[in-house]
């Protein structure tokens, strides 16, 4: 047990870094060699006593903001985007459950046929039972991304720390792809975040972040093991904190 930093975490995964096949530069559907690669990794979370919560995007099948921009209400292309999230949350739950892992669902809106609903004393309740969690259709509402939701979950459970794993290693000053003089950052405040607009996440999970204290750490999700790294405590990332 002394292995591990925190007790209770909870992981944001993009639906992208579940994706295969490439489309608009975005990997999409599903691919399930990356889905028991992170399974494993989170399986050797949990047999260190970790209670993990965990909330993936949808991006792989419909990003409501990009693909319906223009096309369609926006209430209505989020509500797709909600929906991708709950075929994420089935998949990657059976996959932990091949993992050894007893995982269960639980939704923002009600869908009895695929998911528990949520709560926060059921999802409390079956954490301390060492289950892992996964929180599907973000908050419910439209005009929220899942990271809001990931920081939303995360406060509700009283995590320790939110960790975004993201297809970037740590937060920079500018994008690192363009240029290259761009600072890398291991420490930061949410003041300093927000007020220097820097591309970590949404700045409403970042306020809600900050107004709750709730640390988060934010690297990159391949390999993999670096999720376990952080957990262990190894100083890899950007740590967000007040």
């Amino acid at each position: 047990m002394s292995d591990r930093k925190y007790r209770r975490i909870l992981l944001k995964l993009s639906g992208e870094a579940l994706g295969e096949g490439i489309s608009d530069n975005v990997a999409v559907g599903l691919d399930f060699f990356k889905i028991h690669a992170v399974c494993e990794v989170i399986r050797q979370c949990h047999d260190l006593g970790v209670q993990i919560g965990l909330v993936i995007g949808g991006g792989n099948f419909w990003r409501g903001v990009k693909n319906g921009s223009g096309k369609m209400q926006r209430s209505h292309g989020d509500a797709m985007g909600m929906l991708a999230t709950v075929m994420n949350a089935i998949a990657v739950a059976d996959v932990l459950g091949q993992h050894g892992l007893d995982a269960r669902v639980l939704s923002a809106v009600e869908m009895n046929k695929f998911a528990e609903y949520f709560t926060r004393d059921r999802a409390d309740r079956y954490l301390n039972e060492g289950k892992v969690v996964i929180f599907a259709a973000g908050t419910g509402n439209p005009y929220f991304s899942t990271d809001t939701g990931a920081v939303l979950r995360g406060v509700e459970i009283e995590a320790d720390a939110v960790l975004m794993a993201k297809n970037i290693d740590a937060i920079y000053s500018a994008d690192p792809h363009k240029d290259p003089n761009a600072v890398r950052y291991s420490h930061l405040t949410y003041d300093k975040v927000l007020a220097d607009h820097l591309k970590a996440t949404d700045s409403t999970a970042m306020t809600l972040a900050m107004d709750n204290r709730m640390p988060m750490v934010c690297f990159a999700l391949n390999p993999p093991e670096n999720i376990l790294r952080v957990v262990r405590g190894e100083e890899i990332g950007t740590t967000v904190t007040i």
